[in-house]
């Protein structure tokens, strides 16, 4: 694993993927600032300062897309719950890819973007943003979600580079395991840690608005909810609303 650090960068999604070709399996893009940084559905990242992680992680394991690859944001985001479990908090995961707090104040998001080209998988990106270090100032000033930072949830400063490198000792040690086993094998991990499952959902897919009772996760990682026609529903993308 190779950590490239970085001052200032647009994004350090947009800065792998634009080096894709000489960046190594597993490198790391670890960038102090960012000024356009992107969560899902292009959804601006806010930037809260320095002592905040803004990450993105190289993967290429294969020349070809495989399932899998699709689950690596919702494994990450159990790791992270781990990680801030340590710090005696309640982190929860809203599907895909958030992790909140209590199932309430967003604390990080995940982006995992690919890039192909003519057919050959060149690398996975997975773009992480954890708020570790921020007033509750600029945690008001963000309007169109309810957000915390592992500071003030914990009432003191947290150490930016050790929580990194812990993330990062977690992440890799069953990275494979994942590959090997798939989505079964942080399935039962993933579901004990949700704030979605037996309630009813509204999910933005794409232009539509999908609703329901949240069921369950399936073998895929997909939502599984049935509407009140009794249809059963399943989603692969989609934002909670």
């Amino acid at each position: 694993m190779k950590v490239i650090k970085l001052e200032e960068v647009d994004s350090t999604n947009s800065y792998a993927k634009l080096n894709i070709d000489t960046l190594e399996d597993k490198t790391v893009i670890h960038a102090l600032k960012q000024y356009s940084g992107r969560g899902r559905f292009d959804r601006k990242w806010v930037d809260l300062g320095k002592e905040n992680l803004f990450f993105s992680i190289v993967l290429k394991p294969s020349e070809k897309y495989i399932d899998i690859l699709s689950n690596i944001t919702q494994y990450a985001c159990i790791v992270l719950c781990e990680i801030l479990e340590k710090y005696g908090i309640n982190p929860q995961i809203k599907w895909p890819n958030d992790v909140m707090i209590d199932g309430e104040r967003k604390i990080s998001g995940i982006l995992s973007e690919s890039v192909i080209e003519g057919g050959k998988l060149k690398g996975l990106v997975v773009g992480i943003g954890v708020n570790l270090n921020a007033n509750i100032k600029d945690i008001e000033n963000i309007k169109d979600r309810t957000a915390t930072s592992l500071n003030i949830e914990i009432g003191k400063a947290v150490n930016m580079d050790y929580f990194l490198e812990e993330f990062l000792s977690e992440f890799f040690k069953n990275y494979d395991n994942l590959l090997n086993k798939g989505f079964t094998y942080i399935k039962e991990n993933y579901k004990k840690r949700n704030c979605f499952l037996n309630k009813d959902l509204s999910v933005q897919v794409l232009n539509e608005i999908k609703s329901g009772y949240a069921t369950d996760i399936n073998d895929r990682g997909e939502l599984v909810l049935r509407t009140r026609d009794n249809e059963e529903l399943t989603l692969s993308i989609g934002d909670i609303l």
